[in-house]
C-alpha cells in the first residue's frame, strides 16, 4: 500500500541537481569503486526527493541513471520498490501511520480516525489544502511507544486521538513540536516512572579499574 507507486501524470520539463547536491554526489560516489556506481542509487534518490518537494520526477530518474551509469528502468525499479520514495506530489507534512499489530493493539485505529476527521483523508490521499498526505504503512520499528506515526523524517509516539488532533493543529500552523514520545518517555521507559533501578548512583568509571593482574596459571608453583 502506498501513496506513490504510480508515476505522476504531470511532470516537470527539467530537473538538475543543485550545486550543493552535486558536491554531495561527488562525496557519495567516492565511497564506491568506479565500476560500482550503481551502489549510489539509493542516496541519490533521497537527494533528488529532498530537493524536489518530497517527490521524485522522471527527469530526476533520468539524471540519476546518468550519474550511476544505470538504465533508467533500473533506477525506476528501485524507486518503485521502496515506499520511502514518492513518485507523485505529497503534502508538506507526509504522515506515515503504522497499522501493524503492536500499534493496532495500542490504538492506531483512533489515530487514523483522527486524521480522517480532521483532514478528510484516508490512506493514499492528500488533504484539500495540499498540506497533508496520509499513508498507512507497515512496522516502523518503534513498537515500544506505540501507536506512532512518522511525519517526514521524525517519529511521534505514544499517540491517541486527542494528541494526534493537537499535533495536526500545530503542524497546520507550521509549529513543529519536538519529535519522540508525546508523553515525554525516553525509549521504553515505563509510565509514570521507572519500576527498577530507581536509585541512580553516580559511579565513576575510574573506580571500576583495578591494578590486580588475573592469574594465568603460567609459571605458578605447584606442590
Amino acid at each position: 500500500m502506498s501513496i506513490s507507486r504510480r508515476i505522476a501524470d504531470d511532470q516537470p520539463d527539467h530537473f538538475a541537481f543543485s550545486a550543493e547536491n552535486k558536491k554531495k554526489i561527488k562525496a557519495i560516489m567516492a565511497k564506491y569503486p568506479k565500476e560500482r556506481k550503481a551502489s549510489a542509487v539509493l542516496p541519490l534518490l533521497d537527494l533528488a526527493q529532498r530537493q524536489h518537494d518530497n517527490w521524485i520526477p522522471m527527469k530526476a530518474i533520468e539524471a540519476i541513471a546518468i550519474e550511476c551509469d544505470m538504465a533508467e528502468i533500473r533506477v525506476l525499479e528501485v524507486a518503485t520498490f521502496y515506499t520511502m520514495f514518492n513518485l507523485k506530489p505529497v503534502g508538506k507534512y507526509f504522515i506515515q501511520a503504522c497499522g501493524t499489530t503492536p500499534c493496532w493493539l495500542r490504538g492506531s485505529d483512533d489515530v487514523m480516525r483522527c486524521v480522517k476527521d480532521k483532514l478528510g483523508i484516508t490512506s493514499g490521499q492528500t488533504s484539500a489544502c495540499g498540506k497533508f498526505s496520509l499513508l498507512e504503512v507497515e512496522c516502523l520499528g518503534a513498537c515500544v511507544n506505540a501507536p506512532m506515526v512518522q511525519i517526514n523524517d521524525d517519529y511521534f509516539e505514544d499517540l491517541d486521538y486527542m494528541s494526534m488532533s493537537d499535533l495536526i493543529d500545530r503542524l497546520n500552523e507550521d509549529d513543529v513540536p519536538a519529535a519522540g514520545s508525546i508523553r515525554g518517555r525516553q525509549g521504553s521507559q515505563p509510565e509514570p516512572a521507572p519500576t527498577s533501578l530507581t536509585n541512580v548512583v553516580d559511579f565513576p568509571a575510574s573506580s571500576a579499574k583495578t591494578s590486580a593482574k588475573p592469574k594465568t596459571g603460567k609459571g605458578d608453583d605447584h606442590a
